[in-house]
């Protein structure tokens, strides 16, 4: 791969997912508790960084799958969060998927999740980053989750 460098720096690309589980009535989502900092030991969304050569979409499904050992969901670009200063490290895009369950799939914590686990959506912890903003945005919008 030929490499490209460039004068002016420029934001890094990440991809969050909003899981949603839906049984008797009830609406759960997937958090992960973050292994490393920023925001160690906080709950999120699963997510990560984009590698090179890779759709948003085979991010948000790999990074789903390392972090909390889901797979074959059904992921929906939800919207993309750029306000610079929502990550410490440095100015980061993310672009959000949604995608939702009906049955009770168990996950299991990998990569650089310490714990992963499902939350009743109107009990939730406080959220790394800006999470607590999109969780609020994405049920608002209806069909979204």
């Amino acid at each position: 791969m030929k490499s490209y460098t460039y004068k002016y720096p420029r934001p890094a690309l990440t991809v969050d997912i909003i899981v949603i589980r839906k049984t008797n009535n009830k609406k759960e989502i997937l958090l992960i508790q973050r292994l490393n900092s920023p925001f160690k030991d906080q709950w999120a969304f699963p997510g990560g960084f984009v590698d090179m050569d890779e759709t948003l979409e085979d991010a948000a499904a790999r990074e789903l799958e390392e972090e909390t050992g889901l797979s074959k969901i059904n992921l929906n670009q939800f919207k993309a969060y750029s306000e610079p200063g929502r990550d410490p490290r440095g100015h980061t895009i993310s672009v959000v998927f949604t995608g939702s369950l009906t049955d009770i799939s168990k996950v299991k914590a990998g990569d650089d999740a310490k714990s992963a686990n499902w939350f009743n959506i109107d009990n939730l912890p406080l959220l790394a980053f800006d999470h607590n903003k999109i969780i609020g945005e994405a049920l608002k919008r209806p069909g979204s989750v």
